[in-house]
């Protein structure tokens, strides 16, 4: 079991990096079967107010496994089907073509050995992602950014497209591989948004917060901050130099498009919420059956080692989230971190407000082996 010694020294030692300026607050959540332990730190922006324990961090990539649940909720309901063809709801996406060679020409293709399924959306095994190695020179994705659908990268700017027409022209290019041949990250998440829209009858914010944000009590976490809750949202910094300033965020007004793979707004304690949802099974909410889906990595050996260079050598892919074999969990790449062991019903969160792929150097590193060793 996790110790609160060792909770004692993560707060210590987060302690050091606010104090040395290296960000400007950040919050840390640990919770254990009948406890949990929250520490706040800093301030919303550097020479701003403090930050609360209720303040509003953009969360990125957390929002993958949030709409990866909403999206078992309508497996449970029999709504969808896990190894379906996503062709009826995405007719776009029927018969898709597939590149000749995963680095050619866009022109140059065959067809689509068989149809793109839901768990392909789920395990980013569609075809369709961002390449493990230069990502901005090869045909397929200079396509993408032509096109304005590229999905890999900070959620900002955010597209001027609505759902239909942002899936109407990815649907105009071909996939990169064959469906279930590879690993690769992000596209699938934002196609599964769409697709849940569209089984469901609802704009995908509505779909999340009525059958997963309302019954879980996530009454912060969406694609907008209301107008009223405007002062408690966090500025976001690449660096030390300004990301997305809270005073004129593009956060503050609704999306065009609701980014399923790193839109949504959330808070230490919503997502607590979801985090502890998995722990227990599915709460009700979601079957035991596919919360255990969610948290079982999907990938072949092949594809695991092919996706290395991105997960890391030990880890695997569920539904939305890393699983590795003491725990699973993910990262939002605008400065959150979460995990869970299973085996001890524990899980922690740290919320920042800067980019991890600009971090305090070790901030990534003490906080992933605090608990764990």
């Amino acid at each position: 079991m996790t110790s609160w010694q060792a909770v004692d020294r993560l707060d210590e030692a987060m302690a050091g990096y606010v104090d040395r300026g290296e960000v400007a607050g950040l919050i840390t959540l640990v919770s254990r079967p009948g406890e949990v332990r929250v520490n706040v730190l800093g301030a919303l922006a550097y020479g701003g107010a403090p930050l609360e324990r209720d303040s509003l961090f953009r969360v990125a990539s957390w929002t993958k496994p949030i709409v990866a649940a909403t999206a078992m909720i309508l497996v449970d309901e029999g709504h969808l089907e896990l190894d379906a063809p996503i062709d009826d709801l995405l007719p776009e996406l029927a018969s898709p073509r597939v590149l000749s060679r995963p680095d050619g020409p866009v022109d140059e293709t065959v067809p689509a050995e068989r149809p793109i399924t839901l768990r392909d959306l789920l395990t980013f095994r569609l075809g369709l992602g961002e390449p493990m190695a230069a990502p901005n020179s090869l045909p397929l994705q200079q396509a993408e950014a032509a096109l304005g659908v590229r999905t890999f990268g900070p959620p900002k700017p955010r597209t001027s497209l609505e759902p239909d027409e942002w899936i109407r022209r990815l649907a105009t290019l071909p996939l990169q591989y064959q469906p279930g041949e590879r690993w690769r990250y992000a596209t699938g998440s934002h196609i599964l948004g769409v697709l849940l829209a569209r089984a469901s009858g609802q704009p995908l914010e509505v779909l999340l917060r009525e059958r997963l944000f309302e019954p879980l009590g996530m009454k912060d976490t969406g694609f907008a901050v209301p107008a009223d809750q405007r002062a408690r949202l966090t500025t976001a910094y690449l660096g030390q130099g300004v990301y997305d300033d809270a005073a004129d965020s593009q956060w503050l007004e609704p999306p065009s498009f609701p980014d399923a793979g790193g839109g949504l707004i959330s808070t230490a304690d919503d997502f607590a919420a979801f985090a502890q949802l998995l722990v227990a099974g599915g709460a009700g909410i979601v079957s035991p059956q596919s919360v255990s889906a969610m948290t079982t990595d999907h990938l072949s050996a092949e594809q695991r080692a092919d996706a290395a260079a991105f997960l890391g050598s030990d880890a695997g892919w569920g539904f939305g989230l890393a699983v590795l074999p003491d725990r699973y969990g993910w990262a939002g790449g605008l400065g959150t971190l979460w995990y869970t062991l299973p085996e001890q019903q524990t899980f922690a969160l740290l919320l920042t407000q800067r980019a991890l792929w600009t971090p305090a150097p070790g901030l990534l590193e003490t906080f992933d082996t605090a608990l764990t060793g």
